[in-house]
């Protein structure tokens, strides 16, 4: 019988000597991947499209109001920080609803994540890294419109040093509401992509809900409006045009359910504004009710989808 012979061979193998950058490199690497992944970076010019478009759209109206204000010089129409909110939190969701899936689905359908956690990560800091990656997305695209609106107010002001006097105060209540705003926008389509398998699904879930919120608390809160005559000092006839909700005074509850207000009923908060019943019935049902309790609603509007996105990923096989 032939003896069995062996041979070791020296391929030069050399030990890492670099450096070790430990978790916090891992947490980044998963961060800017996750930038990447939304504004098509990497990819095909057509994943590109999209984010373009849903950017220029969040600084359209604001360039657009600019532009007005250049021509015929009259800013009495231009709307405030607070109301250029409410006019693009549609372009804000529809963001939301459409990336949002582009950041957890794909690493669960091509077990990624099993790459992922081999490396000293866990699964909070995967999360931590993919939200906040949306988060910064969303934030400049919240503040993208603000900044353009405010350059733009500066500058076609008569006095623009008298306008920042006047106004300062606005930047830091945009901040703080534009923040407010991009954390909401960004936990709730990030937990549905968390159980949601198709990103298709994801999307028209996150629009769906929306939707039959908005129309839902709509038609429960619109008021109907009549006429009133009272009598002024002088004998003068003065007529007031009154609405009475459909719910009466339980719509100021039911008004917190339209969950594309959540965020705005504490942005009208910050900047100190009073809702105004004919233009937006649900804000100005919720400002009836203490100051704490749309703050609260908030919270927990952050809270429960972050907290049940957290045990869904705890009990993701890996």
């Amino acid at each position: 019988m032939a003896e069995l012979r062996g041979e070791v061979f020296d391929l030069g193998y050399q030990r890492y000597e670099g450096p070790r950058e430990g978790r916090w490199r891992t947490r980044y690497a998963i961060f800017e991947n996750g930038l990447r992944s939304m504004l098509g970076i990497g990819r095909g010019g057509r994943s590109k499209v999209l984010p373009i478009l849903l950017v220029l759209a969040a600084i359209a109206p604001a360039a657009v109001f600019v532009i007005i204000v250049s021509v015929i010089g009259d800013d009495d129409f231009i709307p405030g920080p607070s109301d250029y909110y409410q006019i693009v939190s549609l372009v804000l969701f529809l963001f939301s609803a459409i990336m949002a899936p582009e950041l957890l689905i794909p690493d669960r359908r091509d077990r990624v994540l099993d790459l992922y956690l081999v490396r000293p990560l866990t699964v909070t800091d995967y999360l931590v890294a993919r939200v906040a990656a949306f988060f910064v997305i969303a934030l400049a695209l919240v503040y993208s419109g603000q900044i353009v609106l405010q350059i733009g107010l500066i500058l076609t002001a008569a006095s623009p040093v008298d306008f920042i006097q006047e106004n300062w105060l606005d930047i830091p209540r945009f901040i703080l509401s534009g923040a407010l705003i991009a954390f909401f926008v960004t936990i709730i389509p990030v937990t549905v992509a968390g159980f949601m398998s198709r990103r298709a699904i994801a999307t028209a879930f996150v629009i769906g809900l929306w939707l039959i919120a908005t129309l839902f608390v709509g038609a429960l809160t619109s008021g109907e409006c009549y006429e009133e005559s009272t009598t002024a000092s002088g004998g003068r006839i003065q007529e007031t045009t009154a609405c009475e909700p459909i719910k009466g005074e339980a719509a100021k509850w039911v008004a917190l359910l339209d969950l594309g207000n959540v965020p705005m009923h504490l942005n009208e908060m910050i900047f100190g504004e009073e809702p105004d019943q004919s233009d937006n019935p649900t804000l100005y049902e919720v400002a009836k009710l203490p100051a704490i309790v749309p703050i609260l609603w908030y919270a927990l509007w952050i809270v429960g989808p972050a907290s049940l996105l957290w045990f869904r990923y705890r009990k993701v096989k890996i």
